[in-house]
């Protein structure tokens, strides 16, 4: 028996409602995006039913503390294929088992959940500390990304609370969506593909005069910073990898 949900947390909470409600033994659960039709498999779709998603989410918090549910939440985030199927077994094993399953690590959803999510949360600290804003003519601070999970939601609050007094765009170019501040609130957006283009490389008139002053200054600083004689290619790339550099303005002259 194939599951086959949407991809959206709504669609894999109401996969795990309805297999306690149907309760057909071992499933697969499918992704739509990813889904191959199989000429001998039956196929059950999920609909999306926010209050039996609702009823699935109420019970993991009552089985699961906030550390655990984060954990569930960023597992969602890395947005793959493995990372649903041990989504919706990993629910199906606490609302199976006596309290303090998910400390079970022999069982390999708990350890692959685990995981994950510390991937997931090791990809939002590295953006909080390599993203680089630049400041447009229009005086907005922007910054295209392409994270390998999809952390803005993880981020939002960081930089809500860092750069509280500038409007700020955080865009997400691999998944077509952004945050915007303005001083108030953050709200989601969503770009043209040729707004997008024009924006992960933008014209020199559409950055603002002294942006280019603030790039000359960051990288006069790390110059002046620098040790040749001390450098560590190695250690230096374990903790800074290159597919981060690309954000990085220091790294135009280091």
């Amino acid at each position: 028996m194939v599951y086959l949900i949407d991809g959206s947390l709504e669609s894999l909470l109401c996969a795990v409602f309805d297999w306690f409600e149907r309760k057909p033994g071992k499933v697969s659960l499918k992704v739509l995006k990813y889904y191959q039709p199989e000429a001998f498999n039956a196929v059950h779709t999920v609909y999306n039913d926010p209050s039996n998603a609702d009823r699935v989410w109420k019970g993991l918090g009552q089985k699961l503390d906030k550390g655990w549910l984060r954990r569930f939440y960023c597992t969602f985030l890395a947005e793959t294929a493995e990372a649903y199927v041990t989504l919706f077994e990993f629910a199906c094993y606490i609302f199976s088992s006596l309290p303090g399953a998910e400390h079970n690590y022999g069982n390999p959803h708990v350890l692959k959940l685990a995981q994950t999510a510390k991937k997931v949360e090791r990809e939002k600290h590295r953006m909080e500390a390599f993203i680089r804003f630049q400041q447009t003519s229009d005086d907005l601070f922007y910054c295209g990304i392409d994270p390998d999970f999809n952390v803005l939601p993880l981020i939002m609050s960081h930089f809500k609370n860092r750069y509280a007094d500038q409007k700020w765009i955080i865009y997400d170019l691999k998944r077509h969506y952004g945050l915007f501040y303005d001083l108030e609130a953050v709200s989601e957006i969503h770009f043209s593909l040729e707004e997008e283009r024009t924006l992960s490389k933008p014209a020199r008139e559409q950055l603002s005069e002294k942006e280019g002053l603030y790039a000359l200054l960051w990288n006069d600083y790390f110059k002046s910073t620098n040790i040749a004689a001390r450098k560590n290619t190695k250690l230096h790339v374990q903790h800074v990898p290159k597919r981060y550099w690309k954000y990085l303005t220091e790294k135009k002259v280091l």
